[in-house]
């Protein structure tokens, strides 16, 4: 599996879309430099006020641009940093990736998925009705996913640019799917 980073995205301040950059560069434990969600401990604004001391398994946000296809079918700008991810990439399967998958992005920055972005309410602020869109349910079993994204934490640091290739080292099996965090 290999795909292409097509954006990055950071804010120092809290927001709830981060503008596009040229560049990000990733600290190996911390996350995108300069952003307001790096750090050691959760940076999450509403979880840092009941779970402070948290690991930050929430440092790196990944998108899919084709979630952005799939909304603009159904009516829904979305551009890269819209909805606060801090990479967006195109050809990776990250919603199928199983925890503890190594993504290399560019030369040198590797980081590893922790789990499934938890979509917040505030995506109907930014645009009425999109938090509906953020779940797909399983016809057959009644199950629901989360559709926004996946979060990581960076083993190795470097920068990221747009057009960087992304490559995807699976975990060793048995494989745990992607929870929550």
């Amino acid at each position: 599996m290999a795909g292409r980073v097509t954006a990055v995205s950071s804010n120092g301040t809290y927001a709830f879309s981060k503008p596009n950059r040229p560049s990000i560069t990733l600290l190996a434990g911390l996350g995108v430099e300069g952003d307001v969600h790096a750090g050691e401990t959760i940076r999450h604004q509403f979880r840092m006020t009941y779970e402070p001391d948290l690991p930050n398994l929430r440092q790196v946000h990944l998108m899919h641009e084709e979630l952005f296809d799939e909304l603009a079918l159904r009516g829904y700008a979305v551009a890269a940093g819209g909805l606060g991810e801090n990479i967006t990439t195109r050809d990776v399967d990250l919603l199928g990736l199983p925890t503890g998958t190594l993504l290399r992005l560019g030369a040198e920055a590797v980081v590893e998925v922790t789990g499934l972005r938890n979509p917040c309410a505030k995506i109907n602020d930014f645009r009425q009705g999109l938090l509906g869109e953020m779940f797909a349910i399983d016809p057959e079993s009644g199950d629901f996913t989360f559709r926004s994204g996946v979060m990581a934490v960076v083993r190795h640091g470097g920068p990221v640019r747009p057009s960087d290739a992304v490559e995807v080292e699976l975990p060793p099996a048995p494989h745990r799917p992607l929870e929550r965090v």
